[in-house]
């Protein structure tokens, strides 16, 4: 698997041949295949392998910031600069951008097959949204607007080498726009006010 991801990393997906992965491991092709089943699954196995401590820290901070019964406000802002910090820094998230770059026209397919913490915030989402702290119809567009206006906004930022304040004022504002769209609503079916992440 090592040799998997330098060469991936080195040469993209399609260029990674199965036999150059095996003749850097010093193993045969047929042990690749007897282990992985083709080059498809080695990626899979290899982005698994690289997003493992990724995943579990978003999900400790699923479980941490996001109890039952919690606010949403401050808890989805204490949520959002958690996973931020843990992961948009580490060396395990260098990798897998450099790897999901590689993968090439897989990318869509290697991710589903990853464990997606995703699944655990639509969760939470759908939990507010049962207790009426939130207005969810539908909880996984409602994530997906959560990730949209939080984390793939502070990557783009990320992309561009902003400064790291810019990157919390990012995570803050889209906290705010999503209690905006998604705040508990009054009688008239508008969203109350008030509901600030600030």
């Amino acid at each position: 698997m090592g040799a998997a991801e330098a060469l991936f990393i080195a040469e993209g997906y399609e260029n990674a041949s199965v036999d150059a992965i095996a003749a850097r491991a010093e193993v045969s092709k047929r042990t690749v295949y007897d282990h992985f089943g083709g080059k498809e699954r080695l990626l899979s196995a290899v982005m698994a392998d690289v997003t493992s401590s990724l995943l579990e820290a978003v999900r400790r901070a699923t479980r941490e910031e996001l109890p039952d019964g919690c606010d949403p406000g401050p808890s989805l802002l204490a949520f959002t600069r958690r996973v931020a910090t843990v992961t948009f820094g580490s060396s395990e998230y260098v990798q897998f951008r450099k790897l999901l770059a590689a993968a090439g026209p897989l990318r869509g397919s290697v991710m589903q097959e990853l464990d997606d913490p995703a699944e655990l915030l639509m969760e939470r989402i759908t939990a507010f949204g049962d207790t009426g702290a939130l207005h969810v119809p539908n909880p996984r567009r409602a994530t997906e607007h959560f990730v949209a206006l939080t984390f793939l906004v502070a990557l783009e930022a990320l992309d561009r080498q902003q400064d790291p304040d810019v990157i919390d004022e990012l995570l803050v504002d889209g906290v705010e726009a999503f209690l905006r769209a998604y705040g508990p609503r009054s009688e008239a079916g508008r969203p109350r006010t008030g509901a600030s992440s600030r």
